[in-house]
């Protein structure tokens, strides 16, 4: 049955959890107030996402292995990266099925994604292209013609704009029908065109950093810090410095920041001022000054720590 929603947030987490045929854990890497809008259509197959998000933030990212899933910007936009490659306004990205990866934004930024069940695609890319389709388990950039890319944006453009002004007409089975054929045909003849190699530097990074996901993952819930890192991995401060620096965009040190400072504030937001303080939760996730840690707190997220903890849910 074709259905879509369109829903807005300002909780990072709400939104991250939000997204299909992934596990999303973001933190965000910008000042002010977060704000996002995805726009989801479902027809019988095919699943398409359209997102808009003012801030900068860094995902740790798994997507389903059950589908083939492609994403792409909707319009000039902050730089966007997936496992280390930039999605650029000329580059369609196969994201690797059921590949673990960083997905970072560098600012305001408008993207796409549409997916397949997994052998959906592989038989649809045989029938139009009639040869195999290779897709490599650590994702793969595409640069297609401008044409192809050019149909793929606007379909997928007006199937959103039927989402938020028309909803009914998407949901009538035929239209869905006919509109599923149409987007299908692009996503293939956009994702099937002049595969990008990657270097062999680029794909040692990506090893490191899985490692780094791995080890974020088995400490979800603790802050980590850079020296047992390193020791963890086995590669020096200036190695995760360029992994980092390339994939993510920042610093080993600012992303660990960062997610301390996001980890704190989750917990501010799930406790309430009885049951504790703002100074216990910094010092928990080794922000030892109150006084920097308040100021870095409402330069990041446009609020006060008391505000937050304070907030009644």
């Amino acid at each position: 049955m074709p259905a879509s929603a369109i829903r807005v947030f300002d909780d990072i987490d709400d939104y991250t959890t939000s997204i299909r045929a992934g596990q999303y854990e973001a933190v965000i890497a910008g000042r002010g107030s977060f704000e996002a809008k995805l726009v989801r259509i479902d027809l019988q197959r095919l699943w398409m996402q359209r997102f808009t998000e003012n801030l900068p933030h860094i995902a740790r990212a798994a997507t389903s292995p059950s589908r083939a899933i492609v994403m792409f910007t909707t319009s000039p936009t902050a730089p966007i990266s997936w496992g280390g490659r930039d999605v650029t306004a000329d580059v369609v990205v196969r994201v690797g099925i059921g590949q673990e990866a960083f997905h970072c934004t560098r600012g305001p930024a408008q993207w796409a994604s549409l997916s397949l069940p997994v052998d959906d695609y592989f038989a649809t890319a045989a029938a139009l292209t009639h040869h195999d389709v290779q897709w490599k388990s650590d994702g793969l950039a595409v640069r297609p013609s401008a044409e192809a890319l050019a149909r793929l944006r606007s379909l997928h453009a007006a199937a959103g704009a039927l989402a938020e002004h028309a909803p009914a007409v998407l949901a009538n089975a035929e239209t869905a029908r006919c509109l599923e054929q149409e987007i299908i045909a692009a996503m293939i003849a956009s994702s099937t065109e002049a595969a990008e190699e990657d270097k062999v530097s680029v794909r040692q990074h990506q090893a490191i950093l899985r490692r780094f996901r791995t080890l974020i993952a088995a400490n979800a819930d603790n802050p980590l810090y850079l020296p047992e890192i390193c020791t963890a991995l086995g590669v020096s401060v200036r190695t995760l410095q360029r992994c980092c620096h390339e994939q993510l965009g920042v610093s080993p040190l600012r992303y660990l920041w960062l997610r301390r400072m996001n980890m704190a504030r989750r917990a501010l937001t799930a406790s309430s001022p009885g049951q504790d303080t703002v100074t216990a939760i910094a010092s928990r996730y080794g922000f030892w000054e109150l006084g920097r840690f308040a100021t870095a707190y409402r330069s990041l997220f446009g609020e006060a720590p008391s505000t937050t903890l304070h907030r009644v849910l």
